[in-house]
């Protein structure tokens, strides 16, 4: 098993993972104020969405089959929506490979780290209310955090924090891989975390951090005096009118859903993860959902509008989540709780046996959400990033979606 910042870590955004990206980037302590965001596609080449004519789809189940016989991927299924180029909604493979049961469209999946843009948007709405401020210290909220006086709920946001992560904690990965159905508390991830020294000082460059998140859902559980999921589901899940998206209190799976397969055990074989407990990572990555959901997310969250037109995060807040800094990867930016690949907003998820990844390009209104049952990395790369890359190349070939790190050029 990778001790990546969660695989769902990879619950973001580089392959490094996002959650693994742990790469220093240049730039001070943030400043109170953020800066001017730049246009959401503001790193888009020209080129345009192709229309996804009969051939276009034909050269997009080549490409995505060309991935699953690439990457060892078990089951995959692809949504891409266009207003006035189409659509193309297709499952590849099989959902369970014991009983050969096919993937199709209608399942529910983990989503990993996906959950980040469920917790920051909690959070956010909380910042529209004036129930929190961003530039709080998270020390306001909750004892004992390194560095609490000065880390900001914004630097927890964007992944400029300095926390250790808890997910590359040697123990932790002994405790999950040992029994990977055993709960854990948000208190027993951040005992992982806290025994490390800060990695260094709050705001000076980004490194993708689950730590992060389980701070600001307790900082949502303290301000309303609710169970984050409640607050999910209430402030969040229902006005976008998700009724297939859930966040379990421990190993619960709404069906049908996929078999998932993973290599992050402790023998280091592959084993089915379908019954795993997701409370290790409760408000970086335990969420599920499905493809239309996401879809409908996936606007959502990029936009800060809800299907109908009404606002789900006030216009100056949502300016502000899609405020980018650096993270390393050229064009590639993170917000709050959110990142920028080449224009397409959004995020990524990785759980053991899951990967997803839902997206939108503003500046073709396009959505792109693929969700997979496996999380084995392929050459050094998520599958997820991989189909990313493999399907964008084809219709939006100014607007490439590739989180992988880009070597400096000296």
């Amino acid at each position: 098993m990778k001790r990546s910042c969660t695989r769902l870590r990879r619950g973001a955004v580089m392959t490094v993972a996002m959650g693994v990206l742990t790469l220093p980037v240049a730039g001070g302590a943030a400043a109170t104020a953020p800066p001017a965001p730049p246009s959401p596609s503001a790193s888009v080449s020209e080129g345009g969405f192709r229309p996804l004519t009969p051939a276009v789809k034909r050269q997009l189940d080549k490409a995505v089959r060309r991935v699953m016989r690439e990457a060892g991927v078990p089951g995959v299924t692809v949504g891409l929506w266009a207003p006035g180029k189409g659509r193309y909604v297709r499952s590849f493979g099989v959902a369970d490979k014991s009983s050969g049961r096919k993937m199709s469209p209608d399942l529910s999946v983990r989503i990993g780290s996906e959950t980040k843009t469920f917790t920051v948007t909690a959070l956010l709405k909380l910042v529209d209310r004036g129930a929190v401020r961003l530039d709080d210290p998270i020390g306001a909220y909750v004892k004992g955090v390194p560095n609490g006086n000065v880390i900001t709920l914004r630097q927890l946001a964007g992944m400029r924090s300095g926390l250790f992560n808890y997910s590359e904690d040697d123990d932790f990965f002994k405790a999950l891989t040992s029994r990977p159905r055993r709960p854990f508390t948000p208190q027993q991830l951040l005992g992982y975390a806290f025994r490390h020294p800060v990695q260094f000082p709050p705001g000076e460059r980004f490194s993708y951090c689950n730590t992060n998140l389980i701070l600001l859902g307790l900082v949502i559980e303290k301000v309303t005096g609710r169970p984050l999921r409640d607050v999910i589901r209430e402030k969040v899940l229902v006005p976008a009118g998700l009724r297939h998206t859930s966040f379990p209190v421990g190993a619960e799976f709404p069906k049908p859903h996929p078999q998932g397969y993973t290599s992050q055990t402790a023998s280091g074989k592959v084993e089915e993860t379908a019954d795993w407990n997701p409370s290790w990572a409760w408000a970086a990555g335990a969420m599920v959902s499905d493809l239309e959901d996401l879809r409908v997310w996936a606007r959502t969250v990029a936009t800060g509008v809800l299907p109908g037109g009404r606002t789900l995060i006030g216009p100056a807040t949502q300016k502000q989540r899609l405020t980018t800094q650096p993270t390393g990867i050229v064009d590639v930016g993170y917000g709050l709780g959110i990142f920028d690949v080449r224009g397409w907003i959004g995020h990524n998820g990785s759980l053991p046996g899951y990967e997803t990844l839902t997206v939108y390009l503003p500046a073709e209104r396009a959505t792109l959400v693929v969700l997979l049952n496996t999380d084995i990395d392929h050459d050094g790369s998520e599958p997820s990033t991989l189909f990313g890359d493999a399907i964008t190349k084809i219709v939006t070939p100014g607007n490439v979606f590739d989180l992988r790190a880009q070597p400096a050029v000296k």
